[in-house]
């Protein structure tokens, strides 16, 4: 491979990732099977490399056309509401995505130029574009890390 992609600094061991999904089934399994003898809860979500691809091409696009540098993604875990509309999901566990990032803002009030601009210091989650949601889920005992 000419230009091998440089690794992210957050990886971690396979063995903690399976310690962490571990800790997760064993704290939460009440709650997991708790909320609907009938239904058993989510304890991983799925997203396809595409629609994350996609996801991220709309948020830096639509960010900078809202006045923001895009700089992360936050993830959220949710919970549907209980009620029919939302069928089989209805009471079960989610996760969504929420795009970050820093307002962009002149440098000089006079000068609307993008080439001249200073970030405001602090990351917030951007609520003008819209969240991502309704990945697949993986549902106990069947699926564990």
């Amino acid at each position: 491979m000419k230009n091998p992609p440089a690794k992210p600094s957050q990886l971690i061991t396979r063995e903690f990732a399976q310690q962490l999904n571990l800790n997760y089934n064993n704290k939460k399994s009440d709650n997991i099977t708790a909320k609907s003898a009938e239904k058993e809860d989510a304890n991983a979500i799925w997203y396809s490399i595409e629609e994350l691809e996609k996801y991220i091409h709309y948020v830096k696009t639509a960010g900078i056309e809202d006045g923001y540098a895009v700089d992360g993604i936050r993830f959220y875990f949710g919970v549907y509401p209980d009620d029919e509309k939302h069928g089989e999901k209805a009471g079960l566990t989610t996760l969504f995505l929420v795009p970050t990032g820093k307002k962009i803002k002149p440098k000089n009030a006079k000068i609307q130029s993008f080439a001249l601009v200073e970030q405001e210091d602090e990351t917030m989650d951007i609520q003008s574009l819209q969240p991502m949601n309704y990945g697949n889920i993986g549902r106990p005992p069947s699926l564990l890390y």
